[in-house]
């Protein structure tokens, strides 16, 4: 959390956040990366926060979007949207008849499309800066923000950019904290009606579930079964490894993060 005196009274910060899926059983739940908005706008001090979402209302994603009002909200604003809307015109309506300062999403969604191009189109159609991949807001002064952008491999990038402006948190964001049941079930959804653009693109896509693709099988040419045996019970070669001698303790714990960070155990 910055301290007060880096933050501007009075910031109005607009968090969008979505229904997602869970990745394994497909359950329907919050979005990570929105959680994570929410979890850095609720960072902000001296800031007021509203959460908002445009989609199509039924018991499931209800209970998903009551998921962020468990972080500590007492209401938040839903513009229905009949399945397969276009989203853009009912968020831009509603951002340009409030004129947040700070705009927070996540990098993409987690059904539908999922394409991460909402924010850069919104941002066109206000005329705002947008900033993606954000790891932390460090300040806010005077109309500028002081943000810290995640880059690969664990860099940190600082930027500044006049407000309003929209930004996009990824993995890098603050985890965002368990949401408590009972103010969950306590909070209001505040419904309302914007204005509804079909997507006739979408509406001709076929969706059906992602299956894994088979291995491809590595065919083995042997003339006779010795050969063939010996082809399968062979070992793999492997060609990235690193053989460490005579390091010092630090050199190879150094060696087995960067290992980890490039197989993205470690983020």
């Amino acid at each position: 959390m910055q301290p007060e005196s880096a933050m501007t009274p009075g910031l109005d910060v607009t968090v969008l956040v979505s229904v997602g899926r869970h990745p394994l059983t497909g359950r329907v739940r919050r979005a990570d990366q929105d959680a994570r908005g929410v979890e850095l706008a609720r960072s902000l001090a001296n800031a007021e926060v509203r959460l908002l979402h445009a989609g199509e209302r039924n018991e499931s994603s209800d209970a998903a979007l009551r998921g962020y009002l468990g972080m500590g909200f007492s209401e938040l604003a839903l513009l229905e949207q009949p399945e397969g809307a276009d989203v853009l015109p009912a968020l831009a309506e509603a951002l340009d008849a409030t004129s947040p300062h700070l705009v927070i999403t996540g990098e993409r969604a987690e059904r539908g499309e999922g394409s991460g191009l909402l924010p850069y189109l919104l941002a066109e159609r206000l005329g705002w800066p947008l900033v993606s991949s954000l790891a932390a807001v460090e300040s806010v002064e005077n109309g500028v923000a002081t943000l810290l952008q995640a880059l690969p491999r664990g860099q940190r990038r600082r930027l500044s950019v006049r407000l309003p402006a929209i930004v996009t948190v990824d993995d890098a964001a603050p985890a965002p904290r368990q949401s408590a049941y009972g103010p969950a079930r306590r909070g209001t959804l505040e419904a309302s009606m914007g204005p509804v653009s079909n997507d006739e693109e979408w509406a001709k896509w076929q969706v059906q579930p992602a299956r894994p693709r088979p291995k491809r099988l590595k065919i083995v040419k042997a003339t006779s079964a010795r050969d063939r045996f010996k082809a399968a019970a062979a070992k793999s070669d492997g060609g990235g490894g690193q053989v460490l001698t005579d390091v010092t303790p630090t050199q190879g714990a150094e060696a087995i993060l960067t290992l980890l960070r490039e197989e993205n155990v470690l983020q």
